[in-house]
């Protein structure tokens, strides 16, 4: 998996590095409904650019996916994405149900 992703939305006028899909996918169902825009476009870290030296010129991200909330069914899709990555590990991890400041944890 990619070690850095990029969403890029209104129209490119807005741009977010994220650290992976999950965050990806929770940035977009936020954000979706304040947008100006529904298409967000999402991109994944690739290998650096290579000047003529050889040398690494930079950081490089390649686009995996268009998401278009406005097309019927995308904000379902991309709910079920986020609740299976998330599964039942994240639900017994750090602030999930059960554990120290979780709810139904203790404080």
């Amino acid at each position: 998996m990619a070690d850095h992703w990029q969403i890029r939305f209104d129209e490119g006028h807005q741009q977010r590095y994220l650290p992976d899909r999950q965050a990806v996918l929770r940035y977009v169902l936020a954000i979706g409904p304040r947008s100006a825009s529904t298409r967000f476009e999402v991109f994944t870290e690739a290998p650096p650019v290579r000047l003529a030296d050889g040398s690494a010129g930079g950081r490089s991200y390649s686009l995996v996916e268009v998401i278009d909330l406005a097309l019927a069914g995308q904000r379902e899709r991309l709910a079920a994405e986020l609740a299976a990555l998330s599964g039942p590990a994240a639900l017994s991890g750090p602030g999930g149900p059960g554990s120290p400041g979780g709810p139904g944890g203790t404080p």
